[in-house]
Formats: structure tokens, sequence, C-alpha cells
């Protein structure tokens, strides 16, 4: 695939996300769930769940992890599981398969107890991964218990870096952190979008 394909399809990405996942609103700001307000805010399982978003953040993300050394990706469920399993589906579909697992919030009471499911095991080089990224907490979570499962973390890859200082906690545990957009991408396509509207 060509950096050109590539661009396009980071182009639909955009137009989807703001025409499913993204609302702004500076005079009644949303209450994130890190409890911060903001006047942006971004819902992205319309999108990452949608049949046409899966296929282009699969193909998004394999083409960050084709060239590396990782085996498998995964993030805390429930944002990262439509996204590692669409990688994993492309990536067996390019001939270089990457295994999606699953990072649960807590570690199951029964059977074998793990916070990590999916077919990997301890020495494995994988990937976390995260929907959107604000304070970094859920990423760092997921990252702390692929460790505590054996798993070598070699990356961060996020769909969207809302530019609040999150990416910058992240790479204090992980570098690199690799967002697919930013705020700042998704801002600029919004306001394109709605000048002269008003």
């Amino acid at each position: 695939m060509t950096n050109r394909d590539l661009e396009k399809m980071k182009d639909r990405l955009v137009d989807l996300i703001l025409e499913r996942s993204f609302r702004y609103n500076e005079d009644n700001p949303f209450t994130l769930s890190s409890g911060r307000k903001s006047p942006y805010y971004f819902d992205c399982k319309p999108t990452t769940l949608d049949p046409e978003g899966m296929y282009l953040i699969g193909n998004l993300v394999f083409d960050i992890l084709k060239d590396t050394d990782v085996k498998a990706a995964g993030g805390l469920t429930l944002g990262a599981d439509p996204i590692a399993n669409a990688l994993a589906l492309i990536s067996f579909e390019k001939g270089r398969p990457i295994r999606s697992f699953i990072v649960r919030k807590d570690a199951k009471s029964h059977g074998t107890r793990s916070k990590v499911e999916g077919n990997v095991k301890p020495g494995d080089k994988v990937a976390v991964i995260d929907d959107v990224v604000t304070t970094g907490a859920s990423t760092i979570t997921a990252i702390e218990s692929a460790r505590e499962a054996g798993l070598t973390v070699e990356l961060a890859v996020v769909l969207i870096d809302r530019e609040e200082g999150g990416k910058e906690l992240i790479e204090r545990h992980v570098s690199p952190v690799v967002p697919i957009l930013t705020r700042t991408e998704i801002m600029a396509r919004y306001k394109e979008k709605t000048a002269g509207k008003s």
C-alpha cells in the first residue's frame, strides 16, 4: 500500500470521526472520564465498531506495526478491542499476522484468574493500543498489566491523541507512542467543514 493510499485512508477516517465520534461545544463543556471538563468529546466506538472504520483503522495500525517485531497487539477493554481485532484481521489478509489480546480491567475471579486474554505468552513482543488518550491512565494500566503477564511492550499506538499531556506520560512507560490522529488534525478539518455555516 502506497503512502498516498494511506493518506486517503487517514483522510476518510477523519471524516468518519467527525460524522460519528466527535462533539464540540465551547459553551457547555463535556465531563470526561477523568473528571476534567473539555469542549472536545470523542466517543470512538461508533467509528471503531463500524465496518468501514475497522477497515481503515486496521490498515493504518498495520502500517505502523508491519516492520516491527510485534507479534500481538491489544489494550484495556473496551476501547482497544475493536482496534486490535481490526488489526488482527487486516494483518492476516496481508500475510503478516498480528494476534489481538484483551486486557481486563479486573482479573477473572475463576479459572486462570488472568487479566490478559488471548493467544499470547510470556516473552511475546507486543504493542499496546488505545482509542483516545487524554491523561494516558488507561494505556498505562494496559502496559503494566501486559508486563505483569510477562509480555514485552515495544510501543503504544493510539487512535486519537487529545494533546493534553497523556502521550508524554505514557512515554515514561514505553516509547514510542504513535498516534494515528491528533486533536489538532481533527479540529482543523472540523473548522474547514463548519466555516461559513454559522
